[in-house]
């Protein structure tokens, strides 16, 4: 299971509420229409975004496919037929924004509910296996997913850790906390 993660943000003259009707418009044409390989979507709002140095609002969309072979129907589906117009109604909108590529490690695949992600970095000189040892009561024992960078695509730290719930992350993460309201969940 891989996400191509969004992250993007409206220009000043649009209003944060036509902005995000706007976009899940273009969420609810795509699930209704999906491509090849795609499940389903999520969109997530920050207050910000700090390894772009973004202070402010911006929005995390998560597309669901099932492999890399999914990404191009992704790619050519979310700008074709029905999709075209609810997409560049929200491209118009769209002031910035970057691209990342995840994969799912461990945890639910489909959570119903987003409402914190912490981002952070395996410690150097830590061994991936003794990395995950260290996550595995986590990620057995609360609901929530954890996400991998895939071939350093993408800003930001290597990985994320989704819940519904606060999570206490161990120190040595150094992990960044940001509350997140979702305002997007299709339906697989």
């Amino acid at each position: 299971m891989l996400a191509y993660v969004f992250w993007h943000w409206h220009n000043s003259q649009i209003d944060t509420d036509s902005y995000q009707e706007a976009l899940k418009g273009f969420h609810q044409t795509l699930s209704a229409h999906k491509p090849a390989g795609f499940h389903y979507s999520r969109v997530l709002q920050m207050e910000r975004f700090p390894w772009l140095g973004r202070e402010e609002e911006t929005y995390e969309d998560w597309y669901i496919v099932e492999n890399m072979a999914a990404l191009d129907p992704l790619n050519e589906g979310a700008v074709g037929g029905v999709r075209l117009e609810p997409h560049n109604r929200v491209a118009r909108w769209t002031e910035g924004g970057t691209a990342g590529l995840y994969k799912l490690r461990s945890g639910e695949e489909l959570l119903p509910l987003v409402r914190f992600s912490y981002r952070f970095n395996k410690p150097a000189g830590l061994s991936y296996a003794v990395f995950y040892d260290l996550l595995q009561p986590i990620t057995e024992q609360q609901a929530g997913n954890l996400w991998i960078r895939q071939m350093t695509l993408g800003p930001g730290p290597e990985f994320c850790w989704q819940s519904a719930e606060e999570t206490t992350l161990p120190d040595v993460l150094q992990a960044t906390k940001l509350p997140v309201q979702q305002i997007w969940l299709s339906a697989r």
